[in-house]
């Protein structure tokens, strides 16, 4: 059963997905799948590139933007910023348990969202965003 935890118009988050998951999500209506793991992160995990065909064989684009553990580099913000402006919605984001991707989201801040907003947003959605709220002034 997947936790998919909506966040924003057109865009949520979720724990770790697996290729028989997308059909599914693709019947939800996604049509955009991020990946924010990296390759060979713990035993056991699919594979970005087996996740890529699973998506495109349901009609799902999907983007691989791996992130480790609490590192979210400029670039990889920069990225995620850009995927979400050209993405087709809604968007489906997902890491391990889904904090690499709000956080993503909170720092590329599509939306414009002012900090408190940000931080409010991803507390609606089950995750606590306040060890970033420097990093979201700035």
């Amino acid at each position: 059963m997947m936790d998919i935890r909506p966040v924003a118009p057109g865009f949520a988050v979720a724990p770790q997905i697996q290729p028989t998951d997308m059909n599914e999500l693709a019947a939800q209506g996604f049509r955009t799948v991020i990946c924010n793991r990296p390759d060979a992160e713990e035993v056991g995990q699919t594979d970005a590139e087996t996740m890529r065909v699973a998506a495109e064989s349901a009609g799902i684009a999907f983007l691989h933007i791996p992130v480790s553990g609490g590192d979210f580099p400029a670039d990889a913000v920069d990225e995620f910023r850009a995927v979400r402006a050209d993405a087709s919605d809604p968007v489906l984001a997902y890491c391990r348990t889904g904090t690499r991707s709000i956080t993503l989201e909170a720092l590329a801040n599509p939306s414009g969202l002012s900090p408190f907003d940000i931080i409010e947003q991803a507390r609606n959605a089950g995750y606590d965003l306040s060890s970033i709220a420097d990093r979201l002034e700035s």
